[in-house]
């Protein structure tokens, strides 16, 4: 399942791209509709992040979600996904993922609503 800010237009445009790739078997859910206290998340936690948890239970924010995301796509994303956590790569990923997440109620992607935080 990944979990994304369904009221900021970046993380549900975003979001559907990858709900376009993942396979039916998987959810794609904005955090204002599920149940947080059952995947055991709060409210910090998918307000700063976005959340993968897999089908074992395992939760992975930031730029692991993303990764997570990509690994249970059909090629080549699960390659692209596996470089986000490699050595030098993951704290770099982190920190971009971070500068985005900071940001995101600036960014104007086409078609979507300016992120409200």
């Amino acid at each position: 399942m990944l979990i994304y800010d369904g009221d900021c237009g970046f993380c549900t445009a975003t979001a559907r791209w990858a709900e376009r790739r993942l396979r039916d078997d998987y959810q794609v859910v904005p955090s204002q509709q599920v149940n947080l206290d059952a995947l055991g998340l709060t409210d910090d936690d998918v307000t700063r992040s976005a959340w993968w948890v897999g089908p074992d239970g395992t939760r992975w924010g930031e730029h692991r979600a993303i990764a997570g995301a990509l690994g249970a796509m059909s090629s080549p994303w699960p390659a692209i996904g596996r470089l986000l956590t490699l050595g030098p790569i993951n704290p770099l990923a982190g920190w971009i993922y971070r500068l985005v997440a900071g940001n995101r109620y600036r960014i104007r992607w086409p078609g979507t609503t300016k992120c409200d935080r």
